[in-house]
């Protein structure tokens, strides 16, 4: 099984950048991308606030820890502002899982669980991806949960 979308490519779906003030990342992008951030919300389960701005097909998150035992909030004590995550989208997240998992791939997320936008999202341990965190992210609709999230994210 491919890991690729229906035309035959992955597409990258944003990446995800680790802030210490959200307020103070969101003016930067502001005055680099000439506009406001398309959308914000707080993910509890992830306990981070996050500001998307639209490029194109991608985006990008800017993600501030709620916590600073939130995943992203320990990423910032260790290495400060910067990259967090690279996401791909996938049409079939729970058989992506099941592939990978079978090929080796050490998972985060045996299952999906909700993201940002209410997504079904899964992350891969980066110590399978070359020390890179990678979420993987059901495609669907935007703005939409998909089904298939609905019924089996925890």
């Amino acid at each position: 099984m491919d890991i690729s979308m229906k035309d035959g490519r992955m597409r990258i779906h944003h990446l995800g950048i680790a802030v210490e003030s959200l307020k103070k990342a969101v003016a930067a992008f502001e005055t680099i991308l000439g506009r406001a951030p398309d959308s914000t919300e707080e993910v509890e389960d992830q306990k981070v606030r996050v500001a998307v701005f639209r490029l194109g097909e991608s985006r990008i998150e800017l993600l501030e820890p709620t916590s600073p035992e939130s995943p992203v909030g320990r990423f910032l004590s260790k290495r400060g502002p910067g990259i967090h995550h690279l996401t791909l989208a996938v049409d079939d997240l729970q058989g992506t899982l099941g592939n990978l998992e079978g090929r080796g791939v050490r998972l985060i997320d045996q299952t999906p669980r909700v993201g940002a936008g209410g997504k079904a999202i899964a992350f891969l341990h980066p110590s399978s991806t070359a020390g890179i965190l990678i979420e993987l992210l059901q495609e669907g609709e935007e703005g939409q949960g998909s089904d298939r999230c609905e019924l089996e994210c925890k």
